[in-house]
């Protein structure tokens, strides 16, 4: 079992870059037929989903744009519940549909501040796509639309999760070892 070390801690592989290429594709089909004729916008959530979120549009098939926000409501391994908006959005959703692509949704926080955001921008629809999804951590009632992995609540790092800054740019997915 391959294992990689960050700082302090030991994680081994949890999900595979093939793994996480195959699920992609497959996201990127269904939103594709889901959202064909609406010109959607996609928002990427920095700076975890940048990778997801190349890797999405490489294989969308159809008229679209994308844009950014960034929000911070991590310290090392744990979420503070305290969400910072760092960097907002600067295009016009009114009337638009918005796809808010996430790395992970783990509580729910930082989604349930980016959906109350946008929504004071008038989109028509918003979609939430997510790398991952921890159910267990999951505190508040939201419909994720396209899911790529549930997982369990373990300190996961690498495809643009990082570890106090560290390790975005593993390929695979790894969990910490206890």
């Amino acid at each position: 079992m391959k294992q990689v070390t960050i700082k302090d801690k030991t994680f081994s592989i949890s999900i595979s870059s093939d793994q996480i290429q195959k699920r992609i594709a497959e996201i990127a089909v269904q939103i594709t037929k889901d959202l064909k004729d609406r010109n959607p916008i996609f928002i990427s959530v920095l700076k975890g989903a940048f990778l997801f979120s190349a890797d999405l549009l490489k294989k969308v098939d159809m008229d679209c744009e994308i844009s950014f926000m960034r929000v911070s409501s991590y310290s090392g391994t744990q979420s503070t519940g305290n969400i910072k908006s760092l960097i907002g959005l600067s295009e016009d959703i009114t009337g638009r549909t918005v796809v808010l692509l996430e790395d992970i949704v783990d509580t729910g926080e930082t989604v349930v501040y980016l959906l109350n955001e946008l929504k004071k921008n008038n989109p028509a629809e918003i979609k939430i796509a997510s790398l991952l999804l921890k159910p267990k951590a999951l505190k508040h009632d939201l419909k994720i639309d396209y899911v790529g992995f549930e997982v369990p609540n373990d300190f996961l790092v690498g495809y643009g999760l990082d570890y106090d800054g560290l390790g975005r740019n593993l390929e695979d997915i790894y969990k910490i070892v206890e």
